[in-house]
C-alpha cells in the first residue's frame, strides 16, 4: 500500500473524505442491487412485526426494537406469504418494484395501486394453498374463499350525514361508527335514545358542546346461519326514519367485520373527512359519552403547543390495549386461526368493543389498509394497520372491554371512572343511562 510522505500529508488529508464517501457509495449500491435481485424462499422464517420491548406500566403499548420493513420471508403460512409480497412491493426502498408482481407461493399475478377492483366471489386459488382447508371451520373457509374482495356495493348510504359541519371549524365533532346487524334493531334504538344520540352533546364536567354524528355499519343478513325472517322492508323504513344506516352487499359474519372497518374508512374519507375524532364500537357496549368528550377535550388541549405533541394528536388512538397476544389454535373457539393461515404473534392492538381515534389517523388508516391483506379478526387487523404506520395505541383503564368485576356491575358508582363497558343488553343500556345521568353526590 502506498504511504503518504510528510510533504504530501495535507494532500492525503484532503483526499481521505472522498475515499471514505466512495467506499460508502459502493456499499449502498451493492446493497440495493442485492435487495432488488432477492427472491424470497418459502422456507425462510417471518414475523409480521418485529419483536418489541413491553412497557405494560406505561401509557404506551410495546414498541418495535427494529425496523418494520423486512425483506426476509419467514416460513410460510398463507397470510404471511401474501403480506410479504405486499411488503416488498411497497417497501419505500424498493419503489421501482411497485407496479405488480407474482406471488412466490401461488404464481398468481397481482396488479396493485391501479384502482381496478378484482372480480368478487368465491375463489379456490388460496384454498388450494392450504393443505388443511377442508378440515377448517366453515367461517374460516368462507373467509379464505373471499379474502381477495374488499370492494362491495353500498346498498344504503347517508351521503349528507356530515353536510354543513365542515364550515364550523370551531366546533369539535365526534363521529360514532357502530357495528350492528340487520336484526339488531333493539340495540340500535337503545343507542339512539342514550349514549349514541346525534346532535349537540355537552361534556360531562367541562360544559363545552360537541357535534355528535352516529351511523350504524351493516352487511347483508347471513342466511347460512339458519332461517331468518325477511327484515329488508323494516330496515328500509328504519333508514328512512333515522338516516343513520350504512349497509354493504356482503354477508354479515364475524370474520367479515374487518370489511366494515375498511369500507367505513373509504366512506369517511369521501363524506366526513373533517371529523375530529371517530368512535368505533359494537352495538352491545355502553359509553359514557359526556365523560368521553371530557377526556378528548383534555387530550386535545394537552396535545397542542409543541410540534411533537401536534404529531401525537394526529396519530392518536385510545382503548383497551392488548399486547403480546397469540392466535387461538383451538378449532372450537370463535377466534380460531389455523397455523397454515397465519404464523407469529399479533401486533399490539386495542380491544374491538370500542376505540377512539383521530380523524387524521382515520385518513391514514384508509390509505395504509390498501397494502395490508384482510385478516379475519377486525381489532387485530386494525393493530396491523397501526403497526404499518408506526402508531402506538394508548391504553386507558376506563375502556372495560372485558367488563367490570361481577360484584360491581349493579352499582352506579362503579361506573364513574368508566368510559366504555362491554357488554350490555338494550334494557341494561337504558337502565344505566337513567342511573348515570344525574351526578351522584354519594360517589
Amino acid at each position: 500500500m502506498a504511504r503518504c510522505r510528510c510533504g504530501g500529508r495535507a494532500l492525503c488529508l484532503c483526499l481521505l473524505p472522498f475515499l471514505m464517501m466512495s467506499h460508502l457509495l459502493v456499499y449502498i449500491m451493492v446493497s440495493i442491487f442485492v435487495a432488488m435481485s432477492y427472491t424470497p424462499e418459502p422456507q425462510l422464517p417471518l414475523h409480521f412485526v418485529a419483536s418489541g420491548a413491553s412497557s405494560n406500566s406505561g401509557a404506551l403499548a410495546p414498541h418495535p426494537l427494529a425496523a418494520f420493513w423486512n425483506l426476509r420471508l419467514v416460513d410460510g403460512a398463507l397470510w404471511n406469504r401474501l403480506q410479504h409480497l405486499q411488503d416488498r412491493q411497497h417497501n419505500p426502498i424498493l419503489k421501482g418494484n411497485s407496479t405488480g408482481g407474482s406471488s412466490p407461493a401461488t404464481g398468481r399475478t397481482t396488479v396493485l395501486g391501479t384502482g381496478v377492483s378484482p372480480p368478487c366471489g368465491p375463489d379456490l386459488l388460496w384454498a388450494s394453498q392450504l393443505p388443511d382447508f377442508n378440515t377448517m371451520p366453515e367461517q374460516m373457509q368462507d373467509f379464505v374463499l373471499s379474502m381477495h374482495c374488499r370492494h362491495y356495493t353500498l346498498l344504503m348510504d347517508q351521503p349528507d350525514l356530515c353536510s354543513g359541519l365542515d364550515n364550523e371549524s370551531d366546533t369539535s365533532m365526534l363521529f360514532m361508527a357502530i357495528k350492528s346487524q340487520v336484526g339488531h334493531f333493539e340495540n340500535r334504538q337503545a343507542i339512539r335514545e342514550t349514549w349514541g344520540r346525534s346532535g349537540w352533546v355537552k361534556e360531562e364536567t367541562g360544559g363545552k358542546r360537541w357535534q355528535v354524528r352516529t351511523v350504524f355499519l351493516l352487511g347483508r343478513q347471513d342466511t347460512t346461519t339458519g332461517p331468518h325472517p325477511d327484515l329488508g322492508a323494516l330496515l328500509q323504513l328504519e333508514s328512512k326514519r333515522y338516516r343513520d344506516i350504512l349497509q354493504w352487499d356482503f354477508r354479515d359474519t364475524f370474520f367479515n367485520l374487518t370489511l366494515k372497518d375498511v369500507l367505513f374508512w373509504d366512506w369517511l374519507s369521501m363524506h366526513c373527512p373533517h371529523a375530529h375524532y371517530i368512535f368505533k364500537g359494537d352495538d352491545d357496549v355502553f359509553v359514557r359519552t359526556g365523560a368521553l368528550l371530557d377526556y378528548l377535550n383534555e387530550h386535545h388541549a394537552s396535545s397542542q403547543g409543541a410540534s411533537n405533541r401536534a404529531k401525537r394528536r394526529e396519530d392518536f388512538l385510545v382503548g383497551d390495549v392488548i399486547a403480546n397476544a397469540w392466535p387461538s389454535r383451538q378449532p372450537a373457539t370463535k377466534y380460531y386461526i389455523p397455523e397454515s393461515f397465519y404464523k407469529g404473534f399479533y401486533p399490539t392492538y386495542a380491544g374491538g368493543g370500542g376505540v377512539v381515534y383521530s380523524g387524521a389517523l382515520a385518513v391514514r388508516l384508509h390509505e395504509i389498509s390498501q397494502w395490508v391483506n384482510l385478516f379475519p379478526i377486525d381489532d387485530v387487523y386494525l393493530g396491523m394497520c397501526l403497526c404499518r404506520l408506526g402508531v402506538l395505541p394508548v391504553h386507558h383503564p376506563g375502556f372495560l372491554t372485558f367488563d367490570l368485576p361481577e360484584a360491581d356491575r349493579g352499582k352506579p358508582c362503579a361506573y364513574h371512572r368508566v368510559l366504555l363497558v362491554h357488554k350490555r343488553s338494550p334494557k341494561e343500556i337504558l337502565t344505566l343511562w337513567r342511573q348515570l345521568r344525574p351526578p351522584l353526590s354519594e360517589c
